[in-house]
């Protein structure tokens, strides 16, 4: 049975499109087509430790259904509102293969 059609699928499906915890998104793939889906917006602080020193960095990760997104990659382009963002690094998939986890740098 497709994902979509599980009751997991459905409820992710209602997740994504809850205006309070999502964000509409669009993604530019490499061949210039635009697709409209929404997004769970995270920007967490991250601690990176190199050698003795802590550094303390901003990231923005969006969570996106496999579903609406394939095959994102590297470089590609999200727009959210009006702030451009580039894919950086390789998006990542959830163990149930349904979302991506996505870093996004400014374009």
């Amino acid at each position: 049975m497709p994902a979509s059609e599980t009751v997991f699928g459905t409820a992710l499906k209602s997740l994504f499109a809850d205006p309070n915890l999502s964000v509409e998104i669009w993604h530019r793939d490499m061949n210039g087509f635009f697709t409209r889906a929404r997004g769970i917006l995270r920007q967490p602080d991250e601690i990176t430790e190199f050698g003795a020193a802590r550094l303390l960095s901003d990231t923005t990760r969006i969570d996106i259904r496999v579903a609406d997104i394939a095959n994102p990659r590297p470089d590609e382009q999200i727009l959210i509102g009006e702030e451009m963002f580039l894919i950086q690094g390789e998006p990542v998939r959830d163990r149930e293969r349904f979302i991506w986890t996505v870093d996004l740098r400014p374009a």
